[in-house]
Order: structure tokens, then C-alpha cells, then sequence
């Protein structure tokens, strides 16, 4: 059984538990029907009517479905999505892959001429297409638009920057995601992937924001964390001086992190929050939550 048989497979199981019996029912011939065409019009006539089937309510999974999507594809969050997600991708999965250029040119076609929605749709599925290889320069695409909707679908609850992107585009979208203040805490794979020329430029930007008196978002600093030295950790200070509870939990969380021997010395400046951080109590993504409920 190929990839793409699996993981439509899981969606279908899953949808069905959720949507009503004559939506399942069309979404089945649907896919029949675009196996067994020869041309790609059927399936981007269905990828666009699964607006009128299933809704963009949030796909549910039990914690068994959640364990099992993770085993079959590492960083596969299909919680994140919504049940018109999940359809449209259940159709991609059921258009034929053996012919690379053909499907290349039918999907670069879709991208091209999607709405919003749907692209929300395929750069979420990016980790379960075939051919990924070749789709580093589409998602690239996807990570320049200013529309929160599809940028998100590229950026977060995907594993595919972490794999694919290199380092200059990665830090470009992790730039990106400050500015427009998404959760940084949903970048998959973001202490692998972090890295000193990323390092580099987030200290520059905090040092700017602070000229122009502002403030930087306080998940920012995981990526400053393995590259902190005597100088940055001067940084770390000025932050902890705000006196900001989620700013203080973030530099001292970037101590922890930190190799630097003086680093877990600024730590036991602050025992309870040490005990907190040690205890996993603290962490980015418990930062981050905090800061998106202050800063809906």
C-alpha cells in the first residue's frame, strides 16, 4: 500500500465519524471517478465542491487517531485542520501520481488558480504529497503572502519547512512569523533548525525594537538560546529588567538552554522560576500561549 493510500485512508476514517452520510457518499464516487479519469479536470471540479459537502468546522481525532497520524507521518497534525481540509486532501490523494510531470503541471495548475480556502488546503497537505522535492519552491511562494490564512498553513503544524527549506529560507520565514506575531511555538522542529545567522538577526531586531521603544516577542528568544554569549546574554538581562512575567520566563527559559556556563548562573538568580523551567512547567509552548491570549 503506497503512502498516499494510507494517509487518504486515515482521513477518510476519521471524516467519517464526523460528517453526514451523503457527504461521505459523494466524497467516495468522488474519488473513484478522478482514479479512473484520464484528464485532471474531474478532480479540480471536486477539489472546488467540497466547499458544498464538508465544512470548515475543526476535524476532531480521538488520542489514538492523533498517535496514529504521528506514525504515519512524523510531524503529521491533522487537529490543526478543518473537516474541508481533510476532504480536499482525501481528493488530492486520489488523483494518480505515477507520471511526475503530468501530476507536477495539474498541481502547479491548482495552486495557480485556488482561492484562499483552498489554498489553505494544499500547502497543508505539503507533507503528504509525492514528489516533495520539487515542491520547495511552492511553498517558498506560500511563505511571501501577507494573507495570515495561507501563510500559517505553510508555517505552522507542518513539517515541511523543517525538512525542506534551507537555512536562508527558514530564517526568513521565522522573521516573518514575528512580525506578524503568529505562534512561533507551532514551527515545527525550530531547536533543530536554529542556527547562528538566525541568532544574529533576531538580536539585531530586538535591539531595534528596544531603540524605538518596544517591546520583542518573547518566544523569540528560543532561537537565540544555543548561540547565547557574554555579550548576548547582556541582552538577556535587559530583557529580565523589564520585570514582564512572560519576558522573564523566556530569557531565563533561554538560559536553561543555553550551554553558557554564565547563563545557569543568571538562573539561580531566580529559584522558583529554575524549579519551574526544570520542571517543564515553563516551557515555549506555555510561553507562547500565554503571549497569543495577551495578544489576540
Amino acid at each position: 500500500m503506497s503512502d498516499s493510500t494510507r494517509f487518504a485512508a486515515f482521513l477518510w476514517e476519521v471524516l467519517k465519524q464526523q460528517s453526514e452520510a451523503s457527504s461521505m457518499d459523494w466524497l467516495g464516487q468522488q474519488g473513484e471517478e478522478i482514479q479512473k479519469s484520464q484528464t485532471s479536470m474531474k478532480f479540480f471540479l471536486a477539489f472546488g465542491k467540497a466547499s458544498r459537502y464538508f465544512k470548515k468546522e475543526p476535524l476532531i481525532l480521538s488520542a489514538s487517531k492523533i498517535h496514529e497520524a504521528k506514525s504515519l507521518r512524523p510531524g503529521f497534525i491533522p487537529e490543526s485542520w478543518d473537516q474541508l481540509q481533510a476532504a480536499r486532501t482525501y481528493l488530492l490523494l486520489q488523483y494518480p501520481s505515477p507520471d511526475e510531470a503530468a501530476w507536477m503541471k495539474s498541481v502547479r495548475q491548482l495552486f495557480e488558480t485556488a482561492d484562499m480556502h483552498e489554498l489553505k488546503s494544499l500547502y497543508a497537505a505539503l507533507p503528504l504529497m509525492p514528489f516533495q522535492e520539487h515542491l520547495v519552491a511552492r511553498a517558498v511562494e506560500g511563505l511571501r503572502t501577507n494573507i495570515t490564512l495561507v501563510f500559517d498553513a505553510v508555517a505552522l503544524n507542518n513539517p515541511f519547512p523543517a525538512e525542506h527549506l534551507e537555512e536562508a529560507a527558514w530564517n526568513q520565514m521565522v522573521v516573518k512569523a514575528i512580525f506578524m506575531q503568529r505562534p512561533l511555538f507551532q514551527i515545527l522542529d525550530s531547536d533543530r533548525r536554529a542556527n547562528e545567522n538566525l541568532a544574529h538577526t533576531l538580536v539585531d531586531f530586538a535591539h531595534e525594537r528596544w531603540a524605538a521603544g518596544r517591546s520583542v516577542m518573547p518566544e523569540a528568544w528560543r532561537f537565540v538560546a544555543p548561540f547565547l554569549n557574554s555579550q548576548r546574554l547582556g541582552d538577556i538581562r535587559k530583557v529580565i529588567a523589564t520585570k514582564d512575567p512572560l519576558q522573564v520566563e523566556a530569557a531565563l527559559l533561554a538560559c536553561h538552554q543555553s550551554p553558557l556556563p554564565e547563563a545557569k548562573v543568571l538562573m539561580d538568580e531566580f529559584p522558583e522560576l529554575k524549579k519551574e523551567i526544570e520542571s517543564g512547567s515553563i516551557n515555549w509552548t506555555s510561553i507562547g500561549e500565554r503571549f497569543r491570549e495577551a495578544n489576540p
